[in-house]
């Protein structure tokens, strides 16, 4: 079972997962340019921003809470340059001195059984560290990142109306989502396209929708970022 909400936190959503308790079940973590701090098996840890899907096997009965922060906004928070994540799981003790990790994780721990919501800890934590931040967030850069490869604006058009070279665009998108505006893009169109689909809109229409030259270019790229067809992910 999966739930979320917005989160309190600025473009952030707070979740929450349980396994089914009779199995061990398999789930495919798609790729959306995020990065998340979550509470599991007693633990917090940091996945960064993916480039593919990301399969994980729980055990039965697991219990996560996690905290997905958009694009741009994980960096801040965890003190790191989001490529130097991409592709990780790492514990938060590896990003954060020792101290202020095992605070977090007490808390956490804390709340979990008993008190406050487990959530709202990593929220108040989350907000604390955004607003205390000796470099805060380029948020008219990323939100014009963000914007222009969602419309399918070409890397040189985006650049220059940021006012900035198309090498430092790229640099300065590396350490935002981990990844440049091109990649950033393709990964942003295949969720908009799952979405659509899992709403029951035909692929055909999905891909026109989407902004693909046809289904066979939604279809590659699908399977390219995901490693399964549009089929399997929205049975």
């Amino acid at each position: 079972m999966y739930r979320e909400r917005v989160s309190r936190v600025p473009d952030a959503v707070l979740w929450w997962s349980t396994s089914p308790g009779s199995a061990t079940a398999e789930r495919r973590v798609l790729p959306d340019g995020c990065m998340d701090v979550i509470w599991a098996d007693g633990a917090l840890l940091v996945a960064g921003p993916d480039t593919a899907a990301h399969v994980v096997t729980d055990r039965p009965g697991a219990r996560y809470v996690g905290l997905r922060f958009g694009p741009g906004t994980g960096p801040v928070v965890f003190g790191v340059p989001a490529h130097e994540l991409r592709d990780l799981r790492v514990p938060l003790a590896d990003l954060w001195p020792g101290a202020e990790a095992r605070r977090l994780t007490e808390r956490a721990g804390e709340a979990a059984d008993a008190g406050p919501p487990l959530g709202a800890v990593l929220e108040e934590e989350a907000a604390h560290r955004l607003g205390a931040a000796p470099r805060p967030v380029d948020s008219a850069l990323v939100g014009a990142v963000v914007e222009g490869v969602r419309a399918g604006l070409p890397v040189a058009r985006i650049a220059a109306d940021a006012g900035i070279g198309e090498r430092r665009l790229h640099r300065r998108c590396l350490d935002a989502f981990g990844y440049g505006p091109r990649t950033l893009g393709r990964i942003l169109r295949m969720n908009r396209a799952v979405d659509l689909a899992r709403g029951g809109t035909p692929p055909a229409t999905v891909a026109a929708v989407a902004g693909y030259a046809d289904q066979a270019h939604l279809s590659r790229e699908v399977r390219s970022l995901t490693g399964v067809t549009l089929g399997a992910l929205t049975r």
